[in-house]
């Protein structure tokens, strides 16, 4: 009898099942009622007392041989059976969900493409900006109404000392003023950035926006220069056929100065309260350097000429998406924000 329960004990451990229905039978043979286990200890309450000492250990052992295989194989099986249960493997995988650029980084990056391929690089500069980076250099007087605090964002205010005020920047054109300390000319850069002014935030307004402001400094830099570059700009960006209209302005670090206009793109000239309703929208203004600019940044006047032009890509988005209400590209409401899905960089 002890032989046939070791050649039993060498059965199942070489057993190994490649279903649950083989694992199964396996139960039923050894440990099932009729079983060759149960048939075993029925024998085994026959044999002489002196042989149940030795039989009992082996039969034992045994049994709990068979039983350990097959709970080892069951949870396996039991695994296999649920995921098989919970996924269909013939369905089509899940949709990965793609997000999209914000509108405004989008217009930002075609700007910057634009401008590139006639010769402008990037720069940049600090958003808290002195008082001689962001008013004086450029010509700001004492008494302009930019310099007070219903259109600043001021951090300091230390009238009268050296150091001067601080503040958030209100335009791009201070990182102007640091590029032309640092180098000398010639100059053709662009400077996209965020900038602050202390204004009532509505649809065609707010006290947060962004600005492309753009420089070019080199000898013989004439009027016609600029103009040419700003009328290749607007129909590289809202397309050929855009008119385009120049009116004279008035800014304190060019002269002379202009504001540019483009026809509506969102009533289509018809009059919106985008383009209150005339028509045209202003987009950017622009001008040559006044010459105490160049001077204040040790640039000779006599030698150098430069143009300089600033944008809100705020308002250059309006128009290029029809977007009527510029409070909306700061409320992060995605039915807005996935209308640009299409747009992914």
């Amino acid at each position: 009898m002890q032989s046939k329960i070791e050649g039993y004990i060498a059965e199942i451990k070489a057993f190994v099942p490649t279903s649950a229905d083989e694992l199964e039978q396996f139960r039923i043979k050894f440990l099932g009622r009729k079983g060759i286990i149960g048939d075993l200890f029925e024998e085994f309450k026959t044999v002489s007392p002196e042989e149940k000492r030795l039989l009992g250990k082996v039969l034992n052992e045994c049994k709990q041989a068979a039983e350990a295989k097959f709970n080892d194989f069951k949870e396996s099986f039991t695994q296999e059976s649920d995921i098989a249960s919970a996924i269909d493997l013939t369905l089509p995988g899940m949709p990965v969900a793609v997000g999209s650029r914000h509108p405004l980084s989008l217009v930002r990056k075609e700007i910057v493409e634009i401008f590139s391929r006639i010769g402008f690089t990037v720069a940049e500069g600090p958003e808290i900006e002195d008082d001689w980076h962001n008013f004086s250099a450029l010509n700001f007087p004492e008494e302009h109404p930019a310099r007070d605090m219903q259109d600043t964002f001021f951090i300091e205010k230390n009238s009268g000392s050296e150091k001067g005020d601080v503040a958030l920047r209100t335009h791009t054109s201070s990182v102007q003023v640091r590029m032309m300390e640092a180098g000398k000319p010639p100059f053709r850069s662009i400077m996209p950035g965020r900038v602050f002014r202390n204004e009532a935030i509505s649809a065609r307004a707010h006290c947060i926006f962004h600005q492309v402001e753009g420089l070019y400094i080199d000898e013989n830099v004439s009027f016609a220069d600029l103009k040419q570059t700003l009328y290749y700009f607007v129909q590289e960006l809202f397309g050929k056929g855009t008119e385009v209209r120049f009116r004279p302005s008035f800014f304190p670090f060019t002269e002379p100065s202009a504001e540019m206009d483009i026809s509506c793109k969102i009533c289509g000239g018809e009059g919106c309260n985008v383009c209150k309703y005339s028509g045209w929208v202003e987009i950017l203004g622009c001008g040559m350097v006044d010459p105490n600019v160049l001077e204040n940044c040790n640039i000779d006047p006599e030698k150098y000429t430069g143009f300089a032009f600033g944008m809100g890509i705020e308002r250059i988005t309006m128009l290029k998406y029809q977007i009527k209400d510029l409070r909306l590209f700061f409320e992060n409401d995605l039915r807005f924000l996935k209308q640009f899905k299409s747009e992914i960089i």
